[in-house]
């Protein structure tokens, strides 16, 4: 272990440090879920970079998303042609890496009613329950989040109207911390160029952010009711309008639609506000002998000594604090993108940073999420949507914490020459070929 990786310790440490320090009710914290949540999150960690042999099984999962992702642009080849070859016209994130959304969720929905993802998701949430002590419907909510969104909250619709603010908290926290593999697959196509093992990694980093999840949300919002699926086990749920496997595909298909639409409208509303409280910004300090002060450039200050925290060189803390700032403004998407540009254009210093890097922006921790989620599950629950509001806004910072804490995690774990190569080169210019050659 070097002193980077002890950085990494630290800054876990940090991170658990700020929610216990904005914790509502110290005194009912249970640390025996804290504990447990912390050592899954390590258990992971440890065997995607430490335990011999394991790279096997990590090159065999990335290869397997690879492929995967390979039949994922089959459809949208057809449908864009050449538009949907980065290698003709350039990255193009509206025909090149949202069509995947529409694939996945039709792969999820077929998974969903053959009843292979519900043996693996209630595997996941008796895991939860038994080791860390957290009710059935988190269990199983948080531990849908690691494969879905929004929608792994119909998994408890039932539940939702009795359950307690500390439940409430948790499965917002989940949802925002995690990622679906709807949207996985964009990811991994922003970065499979420049870092070989990506896919593999964003899986393990979507189910470390679960336990990372529990333990932020349980550090902020505690426990201090009596939750009714406290020790059972909470059965997962088919889609009840899925009356074969042909229409389960179509209504994944449908589902993830909806969803591009969704990227798309969040996309556009909040990268032309951010650019226009950065227009005012920079009217505003334009005068500064810095240059002009932006919304973006101030959450990179915020941010930059969490960066350094996770164990980043001091080097990379500025670009990586930008990015992590970047997401929590204008969602993960813009911020991936500006990973793989930082790659490309070598900007990387350090393997390391780009790792933890790739593990904490894997998440929804942003402002637009924290409006879909609270907005889904108001409308699932009126009854409890003022509830929901309130604790909102802990939820976006236990997501926040808890993605941040997946990043440090990853470099507590991480070892140089351990099975994550990267081309950290820039890249070289070439003339493009005409098309008619």
């Amino acid at each position: 272990m070097n002193a980077w990786n002890l950085v990494s310790v630290a800054g876990i440490a940090m991170m658990m440090s700020v929610a216990w320090a904005f914790s509502e009710d110290r005194r009912n914290i249970n640390w025996h879920t804290v504990a447990w949540g912390c050592g899954l999150q390590f258990a992971i960690g440890a065997l995607v970079f430490l335990v011999p042999g394991s790279q096997k099984v990590f090159l065999l999962a990335n290869e397997a998303v690879l492929k995967v992702l390979g039949a994922a642009q089959a459809g949208q080849r057809f449908l864009f042609g050449n538009l949907a070859d980065a290698g003709f016209a350039g990255f193009v994130l509206a025909t090149q890496a949202l069509p995947i959304i529409i694939f996945f969720s039709a792969l999820m929905g077929l998974l969903y009613y053959c009843g292979v993802m519900s043996v693996i998701i209630r595997c996941f949430a008796r895991l939860f329950s038994r080791l860390m002590r957290v009710s059935g419907a988190e269990s199983l909510c948080v531990a849908s989040n690691i494969f879905v969104g929004i929608e792994s909250v119909t998994a408890v619709r039932p539940l939702l109207d009795r359950m307690t603010r500390s439940e409430l908290c948790t499965i917002l926290t989940a949802g925002m911390a995690t990622v679906a593999s709807s949207t996985m697959g964009m990811y991994v196509l922003f970065l499979a160029d420049r870092f070989p093992m990506i896919a593999g990694h964003m899986v393990s980093a979507s189910i470390m952010s679960a336990p990372a999840a529990l333990v932020m949300s349980k550090l902020l919002v505690p426990e201090s009711g009596a939750p009714e699926t406290l020790g059972l086990n909470v059965t997962v749920p088919r889609n009840p309008e899925d009356r074969g496997w042909i229409d389960a595909i179509v209504n994944g298909a449908m589902a993830g639609a909806r969803l591009v639409a969704g990227v798309c409208a969040v996309l556009i509303a909040f990268l032309g506000l951010v650019a226009l409280v950065d227009m005012i910004f920079g009217a505003a300090t334009g005068f500064l002998p810095g240059g002009r002060v932006t919304l973006t450039r101030v959450l990179g200050w915020v941010f930059h000594p969490f960066a350094i925290a996770m164990g980043i060189p001091p080097g990379d803390a500025g670009w990586a604090g930008a990015l992590l700032g970047k997401r929590f403004i204008m969602t993960e998407i813009p911020a991936y993108q500006g990973l793989a540009a930082q790659l490309a254009n070598g900007g990387v210093g350090h393997a390391r940073s780009a790792v933890i890097v790739s593990y904490a922006l894997c998440g929804f921790a942003h402002v637009a999420s924290l409006a879909v989620f609270v907005g889904g599950a108001a409308a699932m629950a009126p009854s409890r949507r003022a509830d929901l509001v309130s604790v909102g806004p802990r939820a976006l910072l236990a997501a926040t914490l808890a993605c941040l804490m997946t990043g440090a995690v990853a470099g507590a774990c991480y070892r140089d020459g351990g099975g994550t190569t990267l081309n950290l080169q820039p890249e070289r210019p070439t003339q493009a070929a005409h098309p008619h050659g």
